[in-house]
């Protein structure tokens, strides 16, 4: 039987000095997600390599980036356009971070950078009733709702953490990719000067604490794979 293919649509790429070592942003989905059954492919639409149709995954995904969804880049609009394509074709998507974010604003909501600051590392986050461990790098958030969809996580900091749409589209803010050796290395080059000072030792405090991205993983692969009418 053919496996399930996904289509990881790449919005942004590791820094430079952690790529060799920790993978770009696609591969990390293919880590986080290996042992599932799917085969995959990578689209790096940052790059502006797009595929030519919603069909041509069984299954999507979009990943994190350290863009703005609102920010004006020749390529958010033609993938918010392939966003409600993939929603008309019938075909489930999962958006992670930028990708929670894109989704939202393609499909008529509202993203800010947050008033309220940062949310960096280890985070708990209350999601479908339980509570859950994740890796947080953000401080723009989903300040308005698409019409249809439905909170199903937040966290103290995070109202909109993640979003379900009709059971095709699931969507989250932190980072199940994100392993505690990636967010130490952001915190020691992309957080400097950027993210408070305060923050940053708190979440390097908490590196060696567990974290919940393999039952993550497991949830958005049975997502993927559910049947559909």
């Amino acid at each position: 039987m053919a496996l399930m293919k996904i289509g990881i649509l790449q919005t942004g790429h590791s820094p430079d000095n952690m790529k060799d070592a920790l993978g770009d942003y696609g591969d990390m989905f293919v880590k986080l997600l290996g042992g599932h059954d799917f085969e995959f492919q990578i689209w790096s639409v940052v790059d502006g390599d797009f595929p030519a149709s919603a069909v041509d995954a069984d299954g999507w995904l979009i990943t994190g980036s350290k863009h703005g969804a609102y920010e004006d880049h020749d390529w958010i609009p033609p993938l918010e356009q392939l966003i409600r394509g993939i929603r008309d074709a019938g075909r489930p998507l999962v958006g992670i971070c930028f990708g929670h974010q894109i989704i939202a604003q393609a499909l008529g909501g509202k993203v800010e950078k947050f008033a309220g600051g940062w949310s960096v590392g280890r985070t708990e986050y209350t999601i479908d009733g339980e509570t859950l461990a994740l890796n947080a790098w953000h401080q723009d958030q989903v300040t308005e709702l698409p019409q249809g969809a439905k909170v199903v996580g937040a966290s103290d900091f995070c109202a909109n953490a993640a979003l379900l749409y009709d059971d095709q589209i699931w969507t989250i803010q932190p980072h199940p990719e994100f392993t505690q050796d990636f967010i130490d290395g952001l915190i020691r080059t992309r957080g400097k000067g950027v993210v408070p000072d305060h923050q940053l030792e708190s979440a390097s405090a908490l590196l060696g604490a567990p974290t919940d991205n393999a039952k993550i993983a497991d949830h958005i692969a049975d997502f993927l794979k559910k049947e559909r009418l």
